[in-house]
């Protein structure tokens, strides 16, 4: 399928044309337990400066997420996910000019963010633990992430289990008012999938493109790089450079990434190989 026939999402003020380029993903973690090793807590000053530099270095979305989605990780309270993330994204709604993301499943937060200046939601349970956020995005015609996770239950063959999952949260998203040019997919690296079937995404994820909607990726510090690696989250730079730059040629169209600046040379040398464009994003 031609990228370009995905049409145009709106966000904010900003128009991601899909196919021309690489979007980035800046992840900003207000969290202590971050897998990845850069949990921010409840340090606005820092994680504002964060959202600040990832912008100089290149990102068009920064991604807030105020509550841990590492495995195994302990829930927090509502008031407490609110806590963290509300204060960051207003400051960075009112400083930095790129639209901002939402990292929740939970309708108040979610709520409450577009409330403070978030434009996108990044449902990391595709609406499968609450459909009201699809009611909600389309009332403020937000773009939505939506993720096929596995981590309720395993499954076999796993790219035909993640394009089946998709299908039934693109379904929910559209029956409940979001505009199909405001849904991404996201196959879920990491979110309950094994080594073996984390890789064969990256690998075959150009069969996602059946989806017709643009495709995130998220493999920055995986765990997945760390086994074949044998390196902990802080040494894992080169092996996500390697997903990222694989997941291009499949197909990729926004990475979610920790190390913006490295990733962002990543997508310039990637997109001028497999899209002809050798310029950076303006």
């Amino acid at each position: 399928m031609d990228s370009s026939a995905l049409g145009i999402t709106r966000c904010a003020s900003r128009e991601f044309k899909w196919g021309e380029c690489t979007y980035i993903m800046g992840v900003i973690n207000v969290t202590p337990d971050s897998f990845s090793g850069d949990g921010l807590g409840h340090d606005v000053e820092t994680a504002v400066a964060q959202g600040k530099r990832f912008a100089a270095e290149g990102a068009d979305i920064l991604d807030i997420g105020g509550e841990s989605t590492r495995p195994g990780a302990a829930p927090i309270s509502e008031d407490e996910e609110l806590s963290r993330v509300i204060p960051v994204i207003e400051r960075l709604a009112s400083e930095v000019p790129l639209p901002l993301s939402i990292d929740t499943y939970k309708y108040e937060i979610a709520r409450q963010a577009l409330s403070a200046g978030a434009r996108m939601v990044n449902d990391i349970w595709g609406l499968k633990r609450d459909r009201r956020l699809a009611e909600l995005a389309a009332e403020w015609g937000a773009a939505i992430i939506l993720m096929s996770n596995q981590r309720d239950a395993g499954c076999q063959d796993i790219i035909p289990e993640v394009i089946s999952s998709l299908r039934k949260s693109m379904a929910v998203a559209m029956e409940r008012g979001i505009a199909r040019e405001n849904i991404i997919v996201d196959p879920g690296v990491g979110f309950g999938k094994t080594l073996e079937q984390n890789l064969e995404i990256v690998c075959r994820l150009d069969e996602l493109k059946c989806l017709e909607r643009p495709i995130l990726v998220g493999t920055s510090r995986k765990s997945m790089i760390g086994l074949v690696l044998d390196l902990p989250a802080d040494q894992r730079l080169e092996g996500t450079a390697a997903t990222v730059a694989i997941s291009i040629a499949k197909g990729a169209d926004i990475v979610r990434v920790h190390d913006v600046a490295q990733m962002a040379r990543v997508c310039q040398m990637s997109d001028a190989i497999i899209r002809g464009r050798c310029q950076p994003k303006d």
